[in-house]
């Protein structure tokens, strides 16, 4: 029973973060209430009108036709105004389901560029996309089923039962006296589909997941002969999927033959108590046709509703891990008021820093470090040493555990995130190129730049040849993956971009890894001047690229174990001594 109370509470508690994003709609909601209780009323007074009019028909030859032309005027007017305000009603219902639904995506969108590094390092990217379009996607239309039935049939239900009082108060007592079975039965199903709802869009996340990471790295699986496999964990998971639901879709579908069922012993329970009446006269053939129609229509929303109440519990489910990524912990927010960087010469200080990804796990103990303004530092060391993660720290993608990291004195969890960042220009390994042309990508640290500005960057880069040989140039468009362009020309314009910019402090993370060694030669010329006066951290596993850096810190799990210049290092003969006998050993 704990469990099942659990499982309410948090329905409960997802269906009032809904209605949050509801209220600044109240307006048309109200607005397309009233208008279901007009369309309902119009329907429910059509049945009356009916039996009038059979009434007017007494037998062959005997029709009174004086009565019945009105009645069949009004019965037109009223089909036709209930049409009409049917149809406003749906496009109030779609302007509220689809307004709350970009409201969703939009806080949705806008926290996870405040989330750390940390969770979208922790969660597939594909499961992250799943909940941004699939589950919102689910829970619009769930939300809009509600909308467009749950108010109507609730309206129906009632205005039904004060026609059927007004016409028979004994045979009305019949269709309630039934009624509570068949809500019994409909509350009985949804309560129990909620978690394979739920279960369900888990499983789909997990095959998105799955299916971003496979089409993205299909060269990999391919190189590899991974396609078995990665066929084999496709079909696991679709599997999956296929099992959850089923029996998701076959238990909510239960709900609408039950409901059926109870409402025929209704309809059958109206028709026989309204024969008897009419029978002894107590109700006329018209009356009891009305209430037979009224039968029809009060057992007909309890179906709908039914269904709405299996759509909701699925966008329930959905909505709840939608407001699960809502929820989690944004990044340390920025200090108010944050301290100022003003004409950063480029002073980097780290105190006694320590830090790990996972406790269990030490990457980084007690780490000092002291640059100077201008200085090229080369950090190098074995995978795993640390060399991206304190690049990381310095960018402030991961806070310290502990210890101090400062720029010109001041601790750069003092500064915003944007002014830091805005101080360093920073080429990595991985390139990443978004969507849009050639010249935005080259832009985007300084999206007022000109033309001309653009160009001497790209120059600078060496990447302004082969942007030139493309058909549309600069103006040529790429998608995100880089399209026509080769790595090496993709991490050109990453350059180009940092080229552009010339921020005080310099990250180069293996920045010339996909390039080749005639172009790279060119690359770390354009380096070298560019670095004159900017304090640049140079990662790189080529030592070849770091031999005129003014300092080389050596790391070693976490550790700097050895300092100094290149011609120090070598003739101290310890380890950075063996890493470069390594790689240049005759």
């Amino acid at each position: 029973m704990p469990k099942q109370n659990g499982k309410k509470g948090a329905q409960g508690a997802v269906l009032r973060r809904v209605l949050v994003y509801l209220k600044p709609h109240l307006p048309y909601l109200a607005l397309s209430l009233l208008l279901s209780l007009v369309a309902v009323a119009l329907t429910l007074y059509v049945p009356i009108l009916v039996g009038r009019a059979i009434d007017c028909i007494v037998g062959p030859g005997e029709v009174d036709f004086a009565a019945l032309v009105p009645i069949l005027t009004t019965i037109a007017v009223c089909v036709l105004l209930t049409a009409a305000a049917q149809w406003v009603q749906n496009v109030l219902n779609n302007r509220v389901t689809y307004d709350t639904v970009r409201d969703i995506r939009r806080d949705a969108f806008a926290h996870i560029q405040h989330l750390p590094l940390s969770y979208l390092d922790a969660h597939p990217t594909g499961d992250v996309v799943s909940r941004m379009i699939s589950d919102v996607d689910t829970f619009a239309d769930g939300l809009l089923m509600g909308f467009t039935q749950l108010f109507s049939g609730v309206m129906t239900i009632l205005g039904t039962l004060i026609f059927m009082l007004t016409l028979s108060p004994a045979i009305t007592l019949v269709v309630v006296l039934i009624t509570p079975l068949s809500l019994f039965v409909a509350n009985f199903i949804a309560s129990r589909t909620y978690t394979m709802f739920r279960l369900q869009t888990k499983t789909r996340g997990e095959q998105t997941a799955l299916i971003d990471e496979a089409i993205g790295e299909q060269k990999l699986v391919q190189a590899f002969g991974h396609e078995a496999q990665t066929l084999a964990d496709f079909d696991e998971v679709n599997e999956r999927l296929r099992e959850c639901s089923l029996r998701a879709t076959f238990f909510s579908s239960l709900t609408n033959p039950c409901t059926r069922f109870v409402n025929a012993i209704v309809y059958a329970g109206v028709g026989l108590t309204g024969a008897l009446s009419a029978v002894s006269g107590t109700l006329t053939v018209g009356g009891l046709s009305s209430f037979l129609s009224y039968a029809n229509q009060y057992t007909k929303p309890f179906n709908e509703i039914s269904g709405v109440i299996t759509e909701l519990q699925n966008a329930l489910a959905c909505a709840g891990r939608i407001f699960e990524l809502i929820d989690e912990p944004e990044q340390t927010p920025d200090p108010v008021p944050a301290e100022a960087l003003h004409q950063v010469r480029g002073e980097v200080a780290l105190e006694h820093v320590y830090f790990s990804f996972t406790p269990e796990r030490k990457l980084i103990e007690d780490f000092s470090l002291r640059v100077a303004p201008g200085q090229r530092v080369a950090i190098v060391g074995p995978t795993g040493c640390g060399k991206t993660t304190l690049i990381n720290l310095l960018m402030r993608f991961y806070d310290v555990n502990s210890g101090e990291i400062r720029v010109d004195g001041h601790e750069t969890r003092a500064v915003t995130r944007g002014e830091l960042r805005a101080n360093i220009g920073m080429v990595l390994q991985d390139t990443w190129l978004s969507s849009g042309t050639i010249r935005d990508n080259i832009a985007m640290g300084k999206p007022d730049a000109t033309d001309e500005e653009i160009i001497a960057a790209a120059k600078a880069a060496h990447a302004h040849s082969f942007i030139r040989r493309l058909p549309e140039g600069y103006a040529t468009m790429l998608s995100e993956s880089g399209g026509q362009l080769s790595q090496g020309q993709k991490q050109l314009l990453c350059i180009a971009r940092v080229m552009l910019c010339l921020p005080p402090m310099l990250i180069l993370d293996e920045a010339t890894s996909s390039i080749d060694t005639r172009t790279e030669m060119k690359i770390q010329s354009a380096f070298a001047t560019m670095m004159q006066g900017r304090t640049s951290f140079i990662v790189a596993h080529r030592l070849s690229t770091i031999q005129s850096a003014d300092v080389i810190l050596v790391m070693r799990d976490g550790r700097v174990i050895e300092q100094g210049t290149h011609e120090e290092l070598l003739a101290r003969g310890g380890f950075y001594h063996d890493l470069y006998e390594s790689q240049f050993a005759q």
